[in-house]
């Protein structure tokens, strides 16, 4: 193990190699020396044939992880920063969530409490993907004036019916059934069973990955009841429009209070993001692969550096934590196509080329 201040914590447990983030304060938020880190760790097990699988975890008592550190991202926007720091780690990150989705071992990633943002792209895109009774899981990129990133929109644009469109739009947080219902998680186990499920995991009767996943099966129960099958209807009739503009109206004209509470919400979101991200969503499922659509992210998340809503948001959620962000524009009518077209074009500094030949 590396030293017990570091924000990575790394060590073998038998049969496993388990990884810790360790930053219980920020919540676990990821940065650049936690994605090195994490990426070091998967090139060294990836060679190491006495073990069968990597776990992921968090420290703290409060979630796995809450997402990237956005307070790197307005230090360097709202300092004058040309966004070459940020668009580095956003390389790195994505790099590293394509890597995780291709993982020759078990990749068992234990989705306890917190899970937002960048936390999801360190745990969803895993072979086994695991929440429990407290897990809220979220992509809320749209309240800071971000696209859902980290592998989202593929995730999302995966969801059944409209779904996913639904938690992309408006950032909302899920509990396990909606995580697992939504392809974001696998299996459901008590919060109380992980310890006993990560030394059953590294114990000697865990030869290989078949024998992982019957672990896994072991400890797993079914979740707490979740609202969105019960919601199914309205959702993907709202959410089957066109336009974000006509999205709002169905949901307003469709006469449950779910329907109208959700407009309500999308009025809160930035309106440049959400446009964004309902074309990032369509986009993605027509793409083919994760790496084409991680590749889409990148442009999607630099191409945000260079719109206000997103030091704004951050502002407004993070910073100063006022919940009352200026967005520039401030209504969907002012967004044009030519906004949201700057979200799909190469930026400045090159693509990221994950999906390249």
């Amino acid at each position: 193990m590396i030293h017990d201040d570091a924000p990575v914590l790394t060590e073998r447990a038998g049969g496993t190699g388990r990884i810790t983030l360790n930053r219980p304060r920020a919540l676990n938020a990821l940065t650049p020396p936690m994605v090195r880190a994490i990426d070091h760790a998967l090139t060294t097990w990836e060679r190491d044939d006495t073990l069968t699988a990597v776990v992921l975890t968090g420290a703290g008592e409060r979630g796995l992880c809450a997402g990237g550190d956005i307070r790197l991202i307005h230090q360097e926007a709202s300092g004058g920063g040309s966004g070459e720091a940020t668009a580095a780690f956003w390389r790195a990150e994505y790099r590293l969530n394509a890597r995780i989705a291709r993982y020759p071992k078990p990749y068992v990633a234990l989705m306890d409490g917190i899970v937002m943002g960048g936390g999801v792209g360190v745990s969803a895109h895993g072979s086994l993907r695991i929440v429990t009774e407290r897990s809220a899981v979220a992509m809320p990129e749209t309240g800071i004036g971000l696209v859902p990133d980290v592998g989202g929109t593929w995730l999302l644009s995966r969801a059944p019916g409209e779904l996913g469109t639904h938690l992309a739009l408006t950032g909302r947080t899920v509990g396990a059934a909606d995580a697992i219902l939504c392809g974001l998680a696998d299996h459901c186990v008590p919060s109380a069973q992980l310890p006993a499920l990560m030394a059953a995991l590294a114990g000697p009767g865990v030869p290989d990955a078949d024998a992982v996943r019957e672990t896994v099966l072991r400890y797993a129960t079914a979740p707490p009841r979740g609202r969105l099958d019960a919601d199914r209807a309205w959702i993907d009739a709202c959410y089957a429009a066109d336009t974000v503009e006509e999205i709002a109206e169905r949901l307003l004209a469709d006469g449950r209070q779910p329907a109208k509470d959700t407009a309500h919400t999308l009025a809160t979101r930035s309106p440049t993001a959400l446009k964004a991200t309902l074309a990032a969503l369509r986009r993605a499922r027509e793409t083919a692969t994760l790496e084409e659509v991680l590749d889409q992210e990148y442009r999607s998340s630099c191409a945000a550096f260079t719109f206000p809503d997103l030091v704004e948001g951050i502002r407004a959620q993070v910073i100063d934590k006022d919940r009352t962000p200026r967005w520039s524009p401030k209504e969907l009518t002012e967004v044009t196509d030519a906004d949201v077209g700057r979200f799909f074009t190469r930026p400045p500094g090159g693509d990221l080329g994950l999906g390249s030949p």
